[in-house]
């Protein structure tokens, strides 16, 4: 099954799909005339402002459940995984991905909003699977989107990070804050006794929190993102200060490795661009198809207000947060660097796997003591959050093929399956999590960025007219009709 498992994950994340990925950023960055630079300011005003509705929740509580899902395990392990296996020149690469990505982004979640429909209980609901039927008219399309987003967050990717809480708060054990982790537990060894304990706890506390549906999801992630995010860059800058007189180094190694240049690193050139973008894409989610359902549920007057929102997230995912976590790496020097048939290039931490063990070995090396517990807490927040949109995704797809309506039994079931799948991803292999994590990301990206490149006009539209109205002193309405966009009805009958 492993084997297949691996096989399944290399046929999916080919160079095409990277080639994909980066070429889709390019063409919407020259189509929308690069927003993400020309935009910024109005990005950031918007992303605080807006309010929510009995419908909908407000823009800042969208972003900050798109960002629950963003800001995951993938801005720790998954940044340190791509310097492990793509050298320090894969940072570059994750920065281009995210400037790039901005744009998809505001395609994607501006699709998503035109195209929103309202469920049975009257609340907004969206995403690709909606903009695929409706916009495209392919509904085998929209149902194969929906259906391997429920299977990729429901059952594949949680799993990822409930595995990444469980390792990291027993590599904090293991580290004397705790205990040591010998004997055995109930027939368990007690590293494994340990990692079940941690899913049981960690699925009860994520029950708590999507029993009581969206509303309780936004008001949670609308409070701990921020908190969350913040603090761990704090922590970086904190880090970096310390280690001031090797920031210079830092950057001369993570630009000439990225362009092949490096005496050390220069060999992996090819290593650094796959392992950057992908791992970047993971991160920041940007054409993943995850940030739309988020930004769906935003109460706006105007679908690019949220698509300039959700490219400020992209900003905020790679450039600071998977900023800071290379950086406690880099600055410290504590990390391992492994060619594909396992030549050690560069080891600085022996016998340490590539994950969150490098940040903790770097804020160690420079805060004893505080290293280990410090990254464990913060994947805990990071990887919950991340677990929490994953099952707001699924619902949503769910809704969808439900014919749009809530069925109390079918949310049932697919509460208990993540829930499940939490305490099962907690006990697996890192690498089986990974995979499958990887394999699902991998599926929804490939459909996702399909749809989009060949539904990009209604949004670019949409970027024209809020551009238009903003220039005339007008808070933006949106028409679809006077657009020339066809089944945005949610948007007719709400000017009617």
């Amino acid at each position: 099954m492993d084997s297949i498992l691996v096989w399944l994950n290399g046929l999916i994340w080919s160079n095409a799909l990277i080639a994909l990925c980066l070429g889709a950023g390019l063409w919407f960055s020259f189509r929308t005339r690069f927003m993400q630079v020309r935009g910024f300011i109005e990005m950031t005003r918007l992303t605080f402002t807006g309010q929510s509705s009995d419908a909908g929740v407000s823009s800042f509580q969208a972003l900050s459940m798109s960002m629950a899902g963003r800001i995951g395990i993938g801005n720790i392990a998954g940044v340190a995984t791509a310097i492990a296996f793509g050298g320090p020149g894969s940072v570059f690469w994750m920065w281009v991905m995210g400037f790039l990505g901005a744009s998809t982004s505001y395609i994607e979640s501006s699709l998503a909003q035109i195209y929103k429909e309202k469920d049975n209980e009257g609340r907004y609901r969206g995403g690709p699977a909606y903009y695929i039927e409706k916009g495209l008219g392919q509904k085998w399309y929209a149902w194969l989107f929906a259906l391997a987003t429920l299977l990729a967050a429901g059952l594949l990717m949680p799993g990822v990070q409930a595995n990444a809480i469980a390792d990291s708060v027993t590599n904090a054990c293991q580290g004397n804050l705790c205990g040591s982790l010998d004997g055995s537990f109930l027939g368990m060894d007690a590293r494994t006794a340990l990692k079940l304990g941690i899913g049981l706890v960690v699925a009860m506390l994520l029950a708590v929190i999507i029993f009581g549906g969206v509303k309780r999801i936004a008001m949670f992630a609308e409070v701990v993102v921020p908190f969350m995010a913040i603090g761990y860059i704090l922590t970086a800058v904190v880090v970096m200060v310390l280690n001031y007189d090797f920031l210079p180094e830092m950057f001369r190694i993570i630009f000439s490795s990225a362009f092949g240049v490096h005496a050390g690193f220069g060999a992996m050139l090819g290593l650094a661009v796959e392992w950057g973008v992908k791992r970047g894409i993971y991160a920041n989610e940007a054409g993943q198809g995850t940030g739309p359902h988020a930004a769906a549920a935003a109460e706006v007057s105007h679908p690019a207000k949220q698509g300039y929102v959700q490219a400020w997230a992209i900003y905020f995912d790679t450039m600071l947060v998977c900023t800071a976590t290379a950086f406690l790496i880099l600055a410290t020097g504590m990390y391992n660097v492994v060619l594909p048939e396992g030549q050690v290039i560069y080891e600085a931490l022996p016998g340490v796997q590539a994950g969150s063990g490098f940040a903790q070995a770097g804020i160690e090396s420079v805060l004893p003591g505080w290293g280990a517990g410090f990254v464990a807490i913060a994947l805990f927040f990071f990887a919950f959050t991340t677990i929490m949109a994953y099952y707001y995704m699924a619902e949503t797809n769910l809704t969808y093929l439900n014919g749009h309506r809530t069925r109390p039994w079918a949310t049932l079931l697919l509460r208990i399956a993540i829930l499940s799948m939490v305490v099962f991803g907690a006990v697996r292999t890192a690498d089986m999590a990974w995979t499958l994590g990887d394999i699902g990301v991998g599926m929804m990206a490939w459909l996702n960025i399909i749809a989009i490149l060949l539904l990009q006009k209604p949004a670019l539209l949409a970027l024209r007219d809020y551009e238009a109205q903003k220039k005339a002193g007008l808070d933006p309405q949106f028409d679809p009709l006077k657009l020339g966009i066809r089944n945005a009805d949610f948007w007719v009958n709400r000017k009617r």
